[in-house]
């Protein structure tokens, strides 16, 4: 059976999809499976690796301002839908599962067209402009978060699943293993991280947090500062005669290539509120700080941290109020109300999908069985 799975532009749309065709190869037999996405985009390079054939096609995104560059925008998305239009009528598939990015747009639309089944996810607590445009055309939109079903005016396509969150993530136990950051004698575990660049904001604030609670043995701390602003903070830190070698509950690292291990311990986590990031921290029940990242398109990160807000599993600072005074206030409270804690741990357990994967794939095969 032949399926195309199309999503492109960042990791947030390009990740599921992966996860979304690895789903496709354990439930059919011999499945084939192809990528179609943006011939200069970041899937172009990051799918073949998988293993995955990939057809390239144009797409571009419009302006939100009046701009002479969206004519040839429009001209771009006329050549890819001819594109992708040509590449559904050759291949036929049984399905076509996009995952958002604007080369979905003329691929999903190219094969509703041609009468072949088509589901969206969106991962977002606010859709993406291309997925609310086709879901007008599409059979099925699987979402991650609840509140996304509002904007969709077609509710009965709608089928909360959650974002499909990686194996090893789901694999994790929350106890003491080697290597793996420890908690001693109920002190809190502290996880904190900005994404693989890091977050300056981040790593500003918690220059201050580690000079109040170095050596505190209430906590551990541990800070994955990203790749570029790792010097930057060590120097903000010895500045501030702050030798990290010195105490023993502060752990820092450029980038941390196995998160899974510091999601096995962490008792709160501080980080930016991509969807990928909350699906994780929801699978494994982590409360968390959330900071959303303020440049993400149209503020889609605020929109997911209030969505975990709501439900208490999460307290959300803007990026513009967060600093080291308030991040330590916050920490002082928790560290003195572990009820509160604990009530938060089971609000991210609540809201977690660790089936959001098969859901998913159970709703490609109810389309499929509609049409085989």
């Amino acid at each position: 059976m032949r399926f195309v799975v199309a999503g492109g532009g960042t990791g947030g749309h390009i990740y599921p999809a992966l996860a979304i065709a690895r789903g496709l190869k354990d439930r059919y037999p011999r499945p084939e499976i192809i990528y179609i996405g943006t011939a200069g985009g970041m899937e172009a390079d990051i799918v073949p690796r998988e293993g995955l054939p990939f057809r390239g096609i144009a797409a571009a995104g419009l302006k939100r301002k009046l701009s002479l560059s969206n004519l040839a925008v429009l001209w771009q998305a006329g050549r890819g839908f001819f594109q992708a239009y040509r590449i559904i009528r050759e291949l036929r598939p049984a399905a076509v599962i996009g995952t958002g990015g604007y080369v979905c747009g003329p691929v999903l639309l190219a094969a509703a067209l041609s009468k072949i089944p088509t589901l969206i996810h969106e991962q977002n607590a606010l859709p993406g402009i291309t997925n609310r445009i086709l879901a007008r055309f599409v059979d099925r939109i699987t979402i991650t978060f609840d509140v996304s079903a509002g904007y969709f005016a077609q509710r009965e396509k709608v089928r909360l699943t959650g974002l499909p969150v990686r194996p090893e993530i789901l694999q994790v136990e929350r106890s003491r293993c080697p290597g793996k950051p420890v908690i001693e004698g109920g002190r809190l575990s502290f996880l904190s991280f900005g994404g693989s660049r890091g977050a300056r904001t981040i790593n500003l604030a918690m220059v201050e947090v580690i000079e109040k609670f170095a050596g505190d043995p209430r906590i551990d701390i541990f800070h994955v500062t990203g790749k570029a602003g790792y010097h930057e903070f060590v120097d903000r830190c010895a500045a501030r005669s702050i030798d990290m070698g010195n105490y023993g509950n502060i752990t820092v690292k450029s980038y941390l290539y196995q998160m899974q291990d510091a999601l096995a311990v962490a008792d709160l986590v501080l980080s930016r509120a991509g969807a990928a990031t909350l699906a994780e921290l929801t699978a494994v029940g982590i409360p968390a700080i959330l900071v959303p990242y303020p440049y993400a398109a149209e503020n889609h990160q605020e929109f997911n941290a209030r969505a975990l807000e709501k439900e208490g599993a999460a307290m959300v600072v803007p990026d513009q109020k967060l600093n080291g005074k308030l991040l330590c206030r916050e920490l002082e409270l928790l560290l003195s109300h572990r009820d509160r804690l604990s009530e938060m741990a089971a609000a991210s357990r609540k809201m977690g999908k660790r089936n959001a994967l098969k859901d998913i794939i159970d709703t490609v095969a109810e389309l499929v069985g509609k049409k085989y």
